[in-house]
């Protein structure tokens, strides 16, 4: 395996196909410009890895992953608080 390597942007753009098949086989590739790393490029696989744990789910996902778990949720059937209007 070719170690990660880190292009310049420049280099990057010229020679784009070879970033992209050193990204598959050996790993993500980091880009700089002016001399700070700005870019990753990796593989979708990859990627959707890494999207899909940051993808916040909706309430009703979560619900919806616990039906059939068991889980037991009660409502409190006391009557509300007075409040002065």
């Amino acid at each position: 395996m070719t170690p990660v390597r880190i292009w310049k942007l420049q280099d990057a753009k010229a020679r784009f196909s070879e970033v992209c098949r050193l990204a598959a086989e050996a790993g993500p590739q980091r880009v700089t410009r002016q001399g700070k790393e700005t870019m990753v490029i990796l593989p979708e696989e990859q990627y959707e890895q890494i999207a899909g744990m940051t993808k916040k789910k909706s309430l009703y996902e979560i619900l919806m992953e616990l039906r059939g778990s068991g889980l037991v949720i009660e409502r409190d059937r006391s009557m509300p608080r007075d409040i002065e209007l």
